[in-house]
């Protein structure tokens, strides 16, 4: 898989934030779970471009991966531009000095659980007012029957004979000697010698589980929120793990959205372009009345302000712009034809001033 993050996403290195965005959201539309089934290429297909975005849609992020690439300094938001916690300097203690650069591992020590991810698509009206959303998924938890350990009832964990409990073995590689986690217990130190029917010795089971989760208004496609404790079990009594939300806001019939402001399109007819009128349009809190003064052109803008969305941080409410597209009138009948001709026939330059401003132009021009 490509480790490109704008190819991942299918958006030349010069394209605009809007441009990423329509990427992201296409992409992650097309590799929804709900879509995919759930097929295991697609998640980890999935996983890549929620990667890609996450760093592209942030101006500093981008900026230091346009710079350094992935491997540039803080990319991984923490560690020291190397994607987490270790640094590449611990493989090499490892590899000279027997894993005594990083400290032996204590293999029973509590470790938290794993963090989830949950894609949840919301209308663009929810994104507007917000929303309580019920969610359900999958995590895995400490068996009931074991308590998480292995297990069975009326038996223990044995100490690991490979490891002698520590975990981790010791490795000759040439001169050298390398500490990697116990390939029999798997880095625990412990190992089931008679296992729980339940887990079928790992411990824990996959459980279903639902939640209620509260969107703020204003959110837009790629905010994430952070449920904590809702993740995975932890083991030997380590804390859960947190539930992460990513929100993707689905595209609407009626509006675009514009950060916080909304555009619509309006078609109005000939003879209100002309005449003007009074038009009730709609907004996403219900209709509203718009004024449409004589000689409205095509492509003109109207702001109806406070119409649009909250921002997420509670800094303004966005507005409305509507569009006006003047409807060319088609199929008439033989009567509008004469009545159009008419009206050509009694017109002047003064009745199309945009017209006359561009011949003017023209004979200036040549």
């Amino acid at each position: 898989m490509s480790r490109d993050f704008y190819e991942k996403l299918g958006v030349p290195r010069g394209s605009t934030e809007d441009e990423i965005r329509s990427a992201y959201r296409k992409l992650a539309h097309k590799y929804h779970p709900d879509k995919t089934g759930g097929d295991k290429v697609a998640e980890e297909k999935l996983k890549g471009i929620n990667e890609a975005y996450d760093i592209l849609k942030n101006k500093e992020k981008r900026a230091r991966y346009d710079q350094f690439g992935e491997s540039g300094p803080q990319m991984g938001g923490g560690g020291g531009g190397f994607g987490g916690g270790a640094s590449p300097f611990d493989d090499i203690f490892d590899t000279f000095f027997g894993g005594g650069g990083r400290g032996q591992s204590r293999a029973n020590a509590p470790a938290a659980g794993n963090d989830l991810e949950y894609q949840l698509s919301i209308t663009l009206k929810d994104a507007a007012f917000g929303v309580t959303s019920k969610i359900n998924f999958r995590r895995s938890e400490n068996c009931g029957d074991c308590n998480g350990s292995g297990a069975a009832k009326g038996s223990q964990s044995q100490t690991c004979p490979q490891c002698a409990g520590q975990g981790q073995v010791r490795m000759s590689q040439g001169f050298f000697s390398v500490t990697r986690p116990c390939p029999q217990c798997q880095g625990r130190g412990q190992v089931v010698v008679n296992p729980c029917r339940k887990c079928s010795g790992k411990g824990q089971t996959s459980n279903k589980r639902e939640l209620s989760v509260d969107i703020p208004a204003g959110v837009d496609t790629g905010s994430r929120l952070r449920v904590n404790g809702e993740g995975e079990g932890g083991r030997n009594g380590g804390p859960r793990g947190d539930l992460y939300v990513l929100l993707i806001v689905e595209d609407d019939e009626i509006f675009v959205r514009d950060g916080s402001n909304l555009r619509c399109d309006f078609p109005i007819s000939f003879p209100q372009a002309i005449l003007g009128t009074t038009v009730s349009v709609p907004t996403i809190k219900g209709e509203a009345d718009l004024k449409i003064p004589a000689g409205t052109q095509s492509g003109t803008v109207f702001k109806l302000r406070g119409l649009g969305l909250p921002d997420l941080r509670g800094y303004r409410q966005g507005d409305q712009l509507v569009t006006i597209q003047v409807e060319t009138p088609t199929k008439l009948t033989k009567e509008q034809k004469e009545l159009i001709g008419q009206f050509e026939e009694l017109s002047s330059a003064k009745t199309y001033p945009a017209h006359k401003r561009f011949m003017d132009k023209i004979k200036d021009y040549f």
